[in-house]
């Protein structure tokens, strides 16, 4: 059931994250939105609260540890308390190893691992009290098979398989009733090509995303479908992405 749920959703400006926000808001879901682009924020959560839904929004910076607590904390003041985290921020700026783009691949790394481990941080304690509560986390179709120009952003994505994966198995050993729930897009409508400063790796990539992208709300329904199992169920994989698309 996700009427009254309280979702904070991280890299929740644009893509993914929005589309999710609108949809679950739309469903009685009381959401909160964490991403770096204030103004995004601001619309998004007017827009949500003008069409009968409840949102509210925190700048946040996921490679920081005390923005996620800041959150997560805010979605406990502002609506009692927290049942879903969905770490969904990410960066795809691929290239291959050889370019030496060490820069980012710290950036990668600091988003798409440590930002989903801070995450995990700030809510893990809050659901093990209340023995009850959902992470749900965008992983990547990177994150099952490798890709040429992707070794880095791939690394992060299988990281996250496994990071999810331990969490689903020790919550069921501790018997605190924590789900969790992986999502594997491929070519999916997003931001994450503007991230590609290699001219290579991105007209590739362009041409991939222009042949066989689907929108971001595809997605949407997939966290939808997870979140409304009953409590005593867990969906714990979802690869997602075109029909047409091979992948």
């Amino acid at each position: 059931m996700i009427e009254n749920k309280v979702v904070v959703i991280t890299g929740a400006s644009s893509g993914i994250g929005a589309e999710t926000a609108k949809l679950l808001a739309s469903h009685g879901a009381k959401v909160v939105l964490g991403a770096r682009r204030e103004d995004k924020l601001q619309a998004l959560t007017a827009a949500i609260n003008n069409a009968g839904g409840q949102a509210a929004f925190r700048v946040t910076d996921v490679t920081k540890p005390e923005d996620n607590q800041a959150l997560v904390q805010f979605a406990q003041d502002t609506f009692g308390g927290i049942d879903v985290m969905f770490l969904n921020a990410g960066l795809m700026p691929n290239s291959p190893l050889s370019a030496l783009k060490v820069d980012e691949w710290n950036s990668i790394v600091d988003v798409n691992l440590k930002g989903v481990l801070n995450g995990i941080a700030a809510a893990l304690p809050i659901f093990k009290a209340q023995k009850s509560g959902h992470f749900i986390a965008t992983s990547s179709v990177a994150g099952l098979k490798a890709y040429p120009g992707g070794a880095v952003y791939g690394a992060t994505k299988w990281a996250v398989r496994d990071l999810m994966e331990v969490l689903r198995m020790e919550s069921a050993q501790e018997g605190s009733n924590i789900r969790t729930a992986t999502i594997y897009p491929a070519a999916i409508k997003t931001e994450l090509l503007r991230t590609i400063t290699d001219q290579g790796v991105a007209a590739d990539m362009k041409e991939t995303y222009d042949t066989y992208e689907i929108t971001a709300d595809r997605i949407a329904k997939v966290v939808e479908f997870a979140i409304d199992m009953p409590e005593d169920t867990n969906v714990n994989e979802f690869t997602v992405g075109p029909t047409n698309q091979p992948w």
